[in-house]
C-alpha cells in the first residue's frame, strides 16, 4: 500500500472510531420531556419524571454504552450553593444506561450502580445546565423509566 493511501485510511478510521460518540446527541436540542431549574437545597427531594429509555443513536464512551435519543431526554438548571452533591439515577424495569453532559461540556455515563439501574453523583456540583439521556444497553426501548433527581445521594 502506497504511503498516502495508507495515511488516508489510517485517517477514515480515526474518523469512524470519534465519530459516534460525537454524534451520539445533541445536547442543543429541546429536550423530549422538558427541564426544570432547581437551586441548592431544592424541596421534594427527589425530584423524578418518567420517560422512555433508548433510542436509535449509540452512545460509547465515559466507561460505558448503550442506546441514546438524539434529543436530551430531560434537562437541569441548577444553581449551585452549600449542599455538596447533585445525583441523577434511573429506576426501570430493564437495563438502562445514564448519560448526562454537564456544565461544562464534559461527558459522563454510567450502567449497572444498583443491578441493571445507573447512577452517578457530582460532588461540589456546578451551577450550570445538565443534558440527561436515559438510554439501553441493547436497541429495545423502555417504557416507565424513572430518572432521579437528588441532592441526597444515588437510589435514597
Amino acid at each position: 500500500m502506497k504511503p498516502i493511501t495508507f495515511m488516508l485510511a489510517v485517517a477514515a478510521l480515526i474518523g469512524m472510531l470519534a465519530a459516534p460518540a460525537a454524534q451520539a446527541q445533541n445536547w442543543s436540542l429541546s429536550p423530549t420531556y422538558g427541564s426544570i431549574s432547581l437551586s441548592s437545597g431544592f424541596s421534594n427531594d427527589p425530584r423524578y419524571l418518567t420517560v422512555t429509555a433508548g433510542g436509535s443513536r449509540h452512545f460509547s464512551g465515559g466507561g460505558c454504552s448503550g442506546w441514546v435519543a438524539d434529543a436530551p431526554d430531560f434537562r437541569v438548571h441548577y444553581n449551585a450553593g452549600s449542599v455538596f452533591s447533585l445525583s441523577f439515577y434511573v429506576r426501570a424495569p430493564g437495563d438502562t444506561i445514564l448519560v448526562v453532559n454537564d456544565p461544562s461540556g464534559r461527558w459522563y455515563c454510567n450502567d449497572d450502580t444498583a443491578g441493571l439501574d445507573p447512577g452517578m453523583t457530582f460532588p461540589n456540583p456546578s451551577s450550570g445546565q445538565y443534558d440527561i439521556w436515559v438510554g439501553t444497553f441493547n436497541r429495545n426501548m423502555i417504557n416507565g423509566a424513572r430518572l432521579y433527581v437528588s441532592e441526597l445521594g444515588v437510589f435514597n
